[in-house]
C-alpha cells in the first residue's frame, strides 16, 4: 500500500491509468501500445511537475486525459489545409495553386480506382501515359507533340540532358536565374551534363553575342524568361522569334523556358502582359517548357512541348521515367487542361484565376463582414480594422505586379508589449486550421483576397487563444 504522506507515491501507476474510462476510449482510437507509451510520458510529466513544486499529483484520469492530448497532437497530419491570408496567391510555401473542383474530382476517382494509365483502351493493348494529355496540350499551345514531367526544373533538365548532355549550351548571362530553395540555373546545366558557355552581360546581350558562340559542339540555345524579377534601365536581350532564327540558321535547337507558363493572356484579367505558351511556340521556339501549378492553376507539372522529332527524342531518354508523373496528377491535369477550352468561363471555375481577378470591392465588403468576429476573436489587447492591401501573385509570375485587395490589419492595443504581434501571429498558426498572415507596418495583416469559405474562418476562430500579459 502506497504511503500517502509522500506525493510521488500518490502518482497513479500505468496500469491504474489504463483502467480509467479516457484511457479505454483512447486504446479504441489509437490502439494500446501508443496509448501505454502516452501514459508513460503523461506520468514523467507529472513527476517533473512534482518535482518543481506542484502541490500533489493529477488523478488516473486527468493523466489518461494528458496523454490522449498528446495522441492527438501527434496523429495530426503535418500536410495540413491552412487559410492562405498573405495576399500571395500562388504561395510556394503553402502549395502554389488550388485545383479546381473538376480537378479533385479527377484525382479522387484515381485515387479510389483502376486508371486507364498506360493502357489503350481502344485496341486493348499497352498505351503511353503521356495521351491522357498529348493532344490537349498541343491543341492549346499549337504545338506539334508534347510531354509532361514532374515540374518545370525537370523538364529544362531532361531537354539539356537530351539534346545539350556532353555539348555546350548557350545561354545569355542575364538569364542565369536562380528558382526558389536556392536552385540555380547553372546548377542544374551541370546535373545535365551541358557545359555552360555564357554570353553577353547582365544587362545587355546582343544577336552577334549568340553567333559568335555557336560552334560545332553547341547543342542547343537556352532562353529563359526571367518572371521572378527584372533588370531595367540599359539592358537588351534578344527577342525569341529573333534568337529562333539565329538558331535555325545554325541548325541547332532552341528551348525557350518560361518558368510560371500561362495558357491564356493575363491582360483579359487586368494584369501585365505575359507571354503565352502559344506565342511562344509561334516564335519559332523548338521546345518550350513550363510549369502546371503556377499561373496554369494545376498540379505540379512540368511541360515541354514543341517539335515532334525532339519530343520522341525525349521520350527515349531513360531520364523521362525517373522524372514521369504519377496517375493522381495526371489525371488532375488532364481536368484542369479541359478547362481551358472554355475560357470564357475559366475564371468561374479555375481557382488560380478565379481569385487573380477578384474584385477589389468584393473582398472589402467580405472584409466589412468579418471585422466583428475578429475584433471579439482577438479581444481588448487588440485592436482591428478594415484596411487596403496589395495582393501579389507569387511562384515567379509578373514580380512587379500588385493586385488591390482588402484585408484586416490587427494593431496590439497600446501599452502591449512588443511580443504581441508574434504571439498573435503564432495564435492564428495554433488554430483548427491554422490562418497565415503577415507582420506589416506592426500590425498583423490579413489579406482576404485568398478567403472565399468565409463562415468556415468565423467557425475557425472560436480556437483561438491569446495568453495573457503578452
Amino acid at each position: 500500500m502506497r504511503d500517502p504522506s509522500t506525493p510521488f507515491r500518490r502518482i497513479p501507476s500505468v496500469d491504474e491509468v489504463l483502467k480509467t474510462a479516457p484511457a479505454l476510449a483512447a486504446i479504441d482510437r489509437f490502439g494500446r501500445p501508443s496509448v501505454v507509451d502516452a501514459v508513460r510520458a503523461a506520468l514523467d510529466d507529472a513527476r517533473h511537475a512534482l518535482g518543481n513544486g506542484a502541490a500533489a499529483p493529477p488523478p488516473a484520469e486527468e493523466v489518461a486525459a494528458a496523454a490522449t492530448r498528446r495522441l492527438e497532437a501527434e496523429s495530426r497530419l503535418r500536410a495540413r489545409p491552412v487559410f492562405n491570408l498573405t495576399g500571395t496567391v500562388l504561395h510556394t510555401n503553402l502549395g502554389r495553386a488550388l485545383l479546381a473542383e473538376a480537378a479533385v474530382d479527377a484525382a479522387t476517382a484515381a485515387m479510389r480506382e483502376a486508371l486507364a494509365l498506360e493502357f489503350n483502351l481502344a485496341d486493348g493493348k499497352r498505351g503511353e501515359r503521356d495521351d491522357i494529355v498529348r493532344d490537349l496540350l498541343c491543341a492549346l499551345t499549337g504545338a506539334e507533340d508534347a510531354t509532361v514531367v514532374n515540374n518545370n526544373a525537370a523538364a529544362v533538365l531532361l531537354a539539356l540532358n537530351t539534346l545539350a548532355g556532353g555539348r555546350e549550351a548557350i545561354v545569355s548571362r542575364g538569364e542565369l536565374i536562380e528558382i526558389g530553395g536556392a536552385f540555380r540555373m547553372p546548377e542544374i546545366m551541370a546535373r545535365a551534363g551541358a557545359t555552360l558557355v555564357e554570353v553577353g552581360t547582365t544587362n545587355r546581350t546582343h544577336e552577334k553575342d549568340y553567333r559568335g558562340a555557336i560552334g560545332p559542339q553547341t547543342g542547343l540555345i537556352l532562353k529563359v524568361h526571367t518572371s521572378n524579377y527584372r533588370i531595367e534601365g540599359f539592358t537588351k536581350e534578344v527577342p525569341a522569334k529573333a534568337l529562333a532564327e539565329i538558331a535555325r540558321g545554325a541548325g541547332v535547337p532552341l528551348v525557350n523556358d518560361l518558368g510560371s507558363g500561362t495558357l491564356v493572356d493575363l491582360t483579359r484579367y487586368g494584369l501585365a502582359h505575359e507571354p503565352t505558351v502559344a506565342e511562344a511556340v509561334a516564335d519559332g521556339a523548338d521546345l518550350v517548357t513550363f510549369s502546371g501549378d503556377k499561373l496554369l492553376g494545376g498540379p505540379q507539372a512540368g511541360f515541354i512541348v514543341g517539335r515532334r522529332e525532339l519530343i520522341a527524342r525525349l521520350n527515349k531518354n531513360p531520364m523521362k521515367r525517373a522524372l514521369r508523373m504519377d496517375k493522381i496528377r495526371l489525371a488532375a491535369l488532364e481536368a484542369t487542361l479541359r478547362l481551358y477550352r472554355d475560357p470564357d468561363r475559366l475564371a468561374e471555375r479555375l481557382p488560380t484565376i478565379r481569385l487573380i481577378a477578384r474584385p477589389r470591392d468584393e473582398i472589402a465588403a467580405l472584409a466589412a463582414r468579418l471585422l466583428p468576429a475578429l475584433a471579439v476573436a482577438v479581444g481588448p489587447g487588440y485592436q482591428a480594422a478594415v484596411t487596403d492591401c496589395a495582393s501579389q501573385i507569387g511562384s515567379g509570375a509578373l514580380p512587379q505586379q500588385t493586385i488591390p485587395s482588402a484585408g484586416i490589419a490587427i494593431h496590439p492595443a497600446r501599452g502591449r508589449s512588443g511580443g504581441a504581434l508574434a504571439a498573435l501571429a503564432a495564435a492564428l498558426r495554433a488554430l483548427p486550421i491554422p490562418v497565415i498572415g503577415r507582420i506589416e507596418d506592426q500590425a498583423v495583416v490579413l489579406d482576404l483576397r485568398c478567403l472565399e469559405d468565409e463562415a468556415r474562418f468565423v467557425a475557425n476562430l472560436a480556437g483561438l487563444s491569446l495568453g495573457k500579459g503578452v
